[in-house]
C-alpha cells in the first residue's frame, strides 16, 4: 500500500480535478473552486458489540427501549392506551 492515497473528489464542490499540494503531507489543491484541504487518516475505530448504528452526534446514548409492561401511546384520535 502507498503511504499517499488521493482523494477522488473535493470535499467542498465535488470536482475530481485534484491536485498535490506543496503544503506537506495530505494536503490537497482544488482546482476548480480554488481551495487548499488536508486529509488524513486518524485510526480504526474500535468494534461495536452491540449491533446498533453510531450514537447520536451529541455523544448522549440512545434512549431506552420502553418497558413491556408501559402503556401504550395515545393516538390522536383517542384511540390506544390500555384496553377494558
Amino acid at each position: 500500500m502507498s503511504g499517499r492515497a488521493a482523494p477522488f473528489y473535493c470535499p467542498y464542490c465535488g470536482d475530481e480535478d485534484l491536485r498535490p499540494s506543496e503544503e506537506g503531507h495530505g494536503a490537497w489543491e482544488c482546482t476548480a473552486c480554488s481551495r487548499a484541504f488536508r486529509l488524513s487518516f486518524l485510526g480504526l475505530l474500535a468494534p461495536r458489540t452491540h449491533g446498533r448504528g453510531p450514537e447520536p452526534a451529541t455523544g448522549a446514548p440512545a434512549p431506552a427501549p420502553a418497558p413491556a409492561d408501559a402503556p401504550a401511546p395515545v393516538s390522536a384520535s383517542g384511540e390506544g392506551g390500555t384496553t377494558p
